[in-house]
């Protein structure tokens, strides 16, 4: 099966996606931290097996926002929110086990964090946790997921060493790897390539293409032109508002609102001439 970039799509937790059904969604959401209110009347659907771009001025919640699809909020100090966040109907702060979630709603970040173990075990560790595979698989696991994003070759001959002996990028090429290595139903990418140099960036985004529809994706970036050439739809947020949200061609030929226009065209403060 192809996707609309053409390339082959794959099939995760035995299960063929239904285009265009939402795997996420977010309903009257209100976000804070404290006394200070984040984000506000944020209403989205995440549409199944799409690739799905956040995109605002520095300081909009974006990252507020991604991190509380999967609870990655909850410990830091007087976060609240209000409203709902669902995962295929289900309500994320309902019934079900944080950790769970964090399998089923992977997240890579904006700087690399490896654990402090090997760089196979890096990769197996979620595995491991959630018993997924038996011990004698680990290895195949960690070859097919450091394949995948391109590090097999620079690794394959130590993977009992530290990755903190890795670049910076390959850290986070191994941390996208140890992302999928669960099998997510769907990944956060918090400006996920902003560490990498232009060969790793095309990629992964050929390798989150690849991925879809088998996977729905969320990422964070303020690279517009990466928005535009990755991702099927897009949401601008700016202070806190969701200001529009649409297929991510339609917005950047003929946006609605004049904020997104002038955001897209490159100015500063999209509402400076209002």
């Amino acid at each position: 099966m192809q996707d609309q970039h053409g390339t082959d799509t794959l099939v995760l937790n035995g299960r063929r996606p239904v285009d265009g059904q939402p795997v996420m969604a977010a309903r009257d959401l209100a976000l804070g931290f404290g006394s200070t209110t984040v984000m506000r009347d944020i209403t989205v659907d995440f549409p199944r097996g799409s690739i799905t771009a956040l995109v605002g001025p520095s300081g909009s919640g974006k990252t507020t926002f991604l991190r509380s699809l999967n609870r990655m909020n909850d410990k830091v100090r007087g976060f609240w929110n209000r409203g709902t966040i669902t995962l295929e109907g289900q309500d994320v702060h309902g019934d079900i086990d944080p950790l769970v979630l964090r399998r089923r709603v992977g997240m890579v970040f904006q700087r690399p964090n490896p654990f402090p173990m090997s760089i196979q075990d890096n990769i197996v560790s979620g595995v491991r946790a959630h018993r997924m595979a038996r011990r004698s698989d680990f290895r195949d696991i960690a070859e097919t997921r450091l394949a995948e994003v391109g590090l097999w070759s620079a690794v394959a001959d130590r993977l009992g060493d530290s990755p903190f002996r890795l670049s910076g990028g390959q850290q986070q090429l191994l941390c996208l790897a140890r992302a999928l290595a669960v099998e997510p139903e769907v990944l956060l990418l918090d400006e996920p390539t902003s560490s990498l140099d232009p060969r790793s960036t095309e990629a992964v985004e050929e390798l989150l293409r690849r991925l879809t529809p088998g996977l729905t994706v969320i990422i964070v970036t303020h690279n517009l032109a990466q928005a535009k050439r990755l991702s099927d739809d897009m949401i601008f947020f700016y202070e806190g508002r969701l200001v529009e949200t649409g297929k991510t061609a339609q917005m950047f030929d003929s946006p609605e609102r004049s904020e997104t226009a002038r955001y897209l065209l490159g100015e500063a403060d999209p509402v400076s001439h209002r």
